[in-house]
């Protein structure tokens, strides 16, 4: 759009209006005709037509038009059309229309003068303007509200002008009194900002007369009083402490809006623990009085800020915060669990687990859809909770282990894990959950759950009686033997269309599968039966749900259980002296083990049993028949070892990346500091004392320096033209989220005055530029800052080119000079994240754009190739250092970062050291879009070498 115009009308460009059809249009006396002609006129004028011919005819039958529409679209008219001729001086034509805008404005009707002043609010010359300024101030004493607000923003328009304070002397005496003496808030509102503009002391001055009444007035005017405060508190700190005392007061207006401006603004300005407490309150309430959802999201991000930066005052409100779980939505109810887990102390522990537990509770009645999802959230914050107090897990783990039956199976999952974990740190729960466990085991309705309940079973279960109720258990759930008879195997063969005993959604026990580094392996069909309801093939699910389950070809779980049941008999011969019943339950597992391998081999199933699966059950088989002492202390020990190793290290990467996440600030040993003690405390409030106290110690712990700045500027500044070219360009690129500001330093290193000089870009990729370049004079060896707006949708890569166009006095034709491209870095828009190895796998196998690169680097060294990767992308490597330990020539992790626009990237690398010391292998990117995948890929090409 070339010409600027602040009503957009919509114009049917299939068919363009001749300026002959137009004139007569106007000339007639029909005003629906007029308003359709004269919007025909706006929009050509718009689209780059001058149409000289019209103005004449606009002024003989326009002009005098009492329509208010005519009106109206005349004032757009007169906006967009050109006001002055080449050299700038003002068309003698528009003496015209000055006659015509003095008559609006002593017009009878008030919209005609309310719509009129508003057009005057966009006129820039001064001699259209000069000669209304006496009815311009006419107005302000107007009966009408609409007039006066209008007015008020015309008086302040006309003295922002260059040469406004030469036409409106003392605009600033004259609004202060028209604010005095106004009734209406909207007026008020503009004559203050008038005020807070052009005259910022008066306005302070106004302020601090009507301290009192701040509270009365109107919630237009408190926003402006707001922003008032912040611009005059940034520029004299030392004065902020009455200020205070007015956002304070705000806090109780009824404006939901005010008190959300009022507590944004006490954080900014203040650190007293008053201060802070007033606006952690303000958000507490705006949380559960506020019924849309994104304004309780944003309430809850300025929650999650205030907890970093005063995390002891976030602490007292942690109840307040929880409240929020009463909203069905649940990225509230997920941003609020995070916002507690961060919060939770050993005094308010007890409460906070209270509140989630009866929110477990209420998902049990299934009114939500979503209640498994929100039940699983809820189960992973109570195991938080449970992992940092050990002593509170006795209260909930009885509970949630009856979710172990959840149809749900991540929410089940993340149950048993809980338990597996709680049983290991608390022994005094042990034997509680193992009974408990044995109690319900049989109502577990998913392979992936029974597993890990089963490998619970055969190490925690310790005593005579736990030894035997567990294998009593796993008896139960298996059902009688043999798993099938002879004739049912005889009817599967001869019965081509026998009715599938197969989940539809199993597949081939053989299909590969991604393991937790990434790499793939031949995986039983355990984790494709896990996402639906087991079909019950024999007996019912009180009876025989492992039945079921190995039933429908799940061979992997069959494994498992034929491992528990060697483990339990081996403990069974340590804790049992009668020998002959050691051999009796010896015998009977045996059995069960035989005939689950006999099961895999026959043809009663659609699949045959995997290889891994076997060679483990065939291993079960002769460890029961050849027991071995040091075999024994492998399956008794040294399994359970591992396991606390495992939980050991979690914790220990856990407090590292607490204390990571610490900043600590250093001031400079020669910086001044102020004593609080030596300080005059005259007529200073409790609260300002306070603010002053919190100052003093930011200063003396350095948190206002901000270190490196100036260094990480230069760092980013990019050489856009040559040293010898004659105008010399370079810019300073900023990128925030998306938005990207280039600060160009535009430097003319010739003699002469260079014209019309312009800055012309273009983008490439997923950027658009903001708005359309302006011409710029400059002088010899002077140079120009120009600002180039940019907006981003996407992290793809993108690419900022183009040149800058100038004239010189001597030479007709125009100059150009190319800019070198600014390429948009991929790292400005992804930060390293963190994800569980379930979550990571899930999202690998979901997401269908996958960039696979070979390795070609001159490092030698796995672990120093995986650190220059992390290094060079910007992302968190999710596999633990405990697993990249040790050399054994191959190295696989898994590494994952989060874009500013939700975007995930997956990143496998997987490297082998080859007979010649060099590495080799592939990186493999997986995202949802194409451009992170792309854009990563090509980042790790550039950077994989190493050299820099």
């Amino acid at each position: 759009m070339e010409k600027s115009c602040s009503l957009l009308v919509h114009f049917d460009k299939g068919t363009p209006a001749l300026a002959n059809e137009i004139k007569e249009a106007l000339e007639g006396n029909d005003d629906n005709a007029k308003i359709d002609a004269m919007k025909k006129a706006v929009m050509l004028l718009l689209n780059g037509e001058t149409l000289p011919q019209l103005f004449i005819t606009i002024v003989r039958y326009v002009l005098p038009s009492e329509d208010h529409t005519v009106q109206k679209l005349l004032l757009h008219y007169l906006e967009i059309i050109d006001k002055t001729d080449s050299r700038g001086k003002v068309l003698p034509e528009m003496i015209l229309i000055c006659q015509n805008l003095r008559n609006n404005l002593q017009h009878p009707n008030e919209y005609i003068r309310g719509v009129t002043l508003r057009f005057l609010c966009r006129i820039n010359e001064a001699e259209i303007i000069e000669p209304l300024i006496p009815s311009i101030l006419a107005n302000l004493e107007h009966r009408h509200p609409f007039v006066r607000r209008n007015a008020v923003l015309a008086v302040m328009t006309i003295y922002k002008l260059p040469q406004g304070e030469h036409l409106l002397v003392d605009a600033p005496e004259m609004i202060e009194k028209v604010l005095s003496t106004e009734a209406d808030q909207s007026a008020k509102r503009n004559a203050f900002l008038m005020l807070f503009t052009c005259a910022q002391d008066h306005a302070v001055n106004y302020l601090l007369t009507h301290v009192d009444k701040v509270s009365e007035w109107g919630e237009l005017l408190q926003m402006v009083v707001l922003d008032l405060i912040r611009k005059v508190c940034r520029a004299k700190r030392g004065e902020k402490g009455k200020y205070i005392k007015i956002i304070i007061s705000l806090l109780n207006v009824p404006s939901a809006a005010v008190i959300f401006e009022c507590a944004g603004t006490l954080v900014s300005l203040s650190s007293a623990p008053t201060a802070i407490r007033a606006a952690a309150n303000t958000y507490c309430q705006l949380l559960l009085t506020q019924s849309d959802n994104n304004v309780k999201l944003i309430v809850l991000d300025r929650l999650d800020e205030l907890k970093s930066s005063h995390r002891e005052i976030m602490v007292e409100m942690i109840m307040d915060v929880l409240r929020a779980l009463s909203s069905p939505n649940l990225d509230i109810r997920r941003k609020t669990l995070d916002i507690v887990l961060d919060l939770i102390t050993p005094r308010n522990i007890n409460e906070v687990v209270l509140t989630l537990k009866k929110e477990v509770v209420k998902t049990q009645s299934g009114e939500l859809e979503k209640d498994g999802e929100y039940r699983q959230m809820l189960i992973q914050a109570i195991h938080s909770c449970a992992v940092k107090f050990p002593e509170v897990a006795g209260t909930v783990v009885h509970m949630l282990m009856d979710f172990l039956g959840d149809s749900n199976v991540a929410s089940a999952m993340d149950v048993v894990v809980f338990v597996r974990e709680i049983i290991e740190t608390n022994p005094k729960l042990r034997v509680s959950i193992v009974t408990r466990l044995l109690d319900t085991f049989y109502q577990i309705r998913s392979a992936r759950v029974c597993s890990c309940a089963l490998w619970i079973i055969s190490e925690y279960c310790l005593s005579l009686s736990e030894v035997e109720s567990g294998i009593t258990t796993i008896k139960q759930c298996l059902g009688n033997l043999p798993f099938y008879l002879a004739s049912e195997e005889g009817d599967a063969n001869d019965s081509s269309k026998r009715s599938p005993q197969v989940n539809s959604i199993t597949v081939s026990s053989k299909r590969p599968a991604i393991l937790a580094d990434g790499t793939y392996a031949t995986q039983s069909a355990a984790s494709e039966t896990a996402f639906s309801p087991p079909t019950v093939v024999q007996g019912t699910l009180a009876s025989g749900n492992l039945r079921s389950l190995l039933l429908t070809g799940d061979f992997f779980l069959g494994a498992v259980v034929a491992c528990t049941l060697t483990k339990l008999v081996l403990r069974l011969t340590e804790v049992q002296t009668s020998k002959p019943e050691v051999h009796r339950v010896s015998t009977q597992v045996l059995l069960i083990i035989v005939s689950m391998l006999q099961l895999g081999q026959s043809s009663y199933l659609p699949h045959p049993i995997d290889n891994d699966s076997y060679d483990r059950i065939v291993l079960c088989l002769r460890l029961l028949c050849n027991p071995d002492a040091e075999i024994r202390k492998i399956w008794l020990q040294s399994c359970r070892e591992s396991f606390v190793q495992m939980l050991v290290e979690k914790q220990l990467q856990e407090t590292e990346e607490i204390k990571a996440k610490a900043q600590v600030s250093h001031a400079q040993p020669d910086d001044l500091i102020d004593f609080y003690h030596l300080k005059s405390r005259k007529g200073m409030s409790q609260l300002e004392l306070e603010d002053e106290v919190q100052d003093d110690l930011k200063r003396a712990t350095g948190e206002f320096i901000k270190e490196g700045a100036a260094a990480n500027k230069l760092n980013r500044i990019l050489q856009l033209t040559g040293f010898s070219d004659p105008v010399y360009a370079e810019a300073y690129v900023t990128v925030h989220h998306y938005d990207i500001v280039l600060d160009v330093t535009v430097i003319n290193r010739t003699k002469e005055t260079l014209q019309n000089l312009c800055l012309e870009l273009a983008t490439m990729g997923d950027l658009k530029l903001v708005e359309r370049p302006q011409n710029y004079t400059l002088a010899p060896e002077s140079s120009k800052q120009i600002k180039a707006n940019i907006k981003v949708s996407s992290t793809e890569t993108g690419v900022i080119f183009g040149n800058i166009v100038y004239e010189t006095s001597n030479v007709l034709e125009r100059n150009v000079v190319v800019l070198n491209d600014i390429h948009i870095d991929i790292m400005d828009y992804i930060s390293p994240a963190v994800c569980s190895d379930a979550a990571f796998r899930s999202m690998w196998a979901e997401f269908e754009w996958e960039n696979k690169v070979a390795v070609n680097t001159i490092i030698q060294d796995e672990k120093e190739f995986l650190d220059h990767i992390i290094k060079s992308t910007n992302m968190k490597c999710l596999t633990p250092p405990s697993a990249l330990e040790g050399y054994c020539g191959f190295l696989a992790a898994n590494l994952y970062a989060k874009s500013v626009f939700g975007e995930d990237a997956l990143v496998n690398l997987s490297v082998e050291k080859q007979a010649d010391g060099k590495l080799s292998g592939y990186i493999r990117i997986r995202s949802k879009t194409q451009g992170i995948a792309l854009s990563l890929g090509d980042k790790i090409t550039l950077k994989q070498k190493g050299a820099a």
